[in-house]
């Protein structure tokens, strides 16, 4: 009986022990700022973010012309996100399901031919 607590005992300390370490962990961390590179082939008038699959968009800083990029400050406790960008001339482009947790940068590609939109990290 004294054995089958101790043994119950040792197994709950060990839960406990790995709940703490994984509760702390840095993968825990959410998105933060990263470097926004426009591959679109125009100029971003405008970008708006939300969190995927809301449909509340916020205005995001950054808006580099194309070939260029800018630094965008950004903390979420999140990490997926879809990134809406108004382009010269009126066109809107939208990339749905950005991972920015545990990235340095993010560049907007589209192919204008036939609107497909991609993202790469860096």
């Amino acid at each position: 009986m004294i054995s089958q607590y101790i043994y119950a005992m040792r197994g709950l300390c060990l839960i406990l022990a790995a709940a703490s370490f994984f509760g702390s962990s840095p993968a825990l961390a959410g998105a933060s700022g990263f470097n926004l590179v426009n591959a679109t082939g125009a100029n971003i008038t405008s970008l708006s973010i939300r969190r995927f699959g809301t449909q509340a968009w916020q205005p995001l800083g950054g808006t580099p012309s194309a070939g260029a990029r800018s630094q965008v400050d950004f903390s979420n406790v999140d990490c997926a996100f879809d990134i809406q960008a108004t382009l010269a001339g009126g066109a809107t482009a939208v990339w749905g399901g950005v991972n920015l947790c545990e990235v340095k940068s993010v560049t907007l590609n589209r192919n204008s031919a036939t609107g497909e939109n991609w993202v790469d990290y860096d």
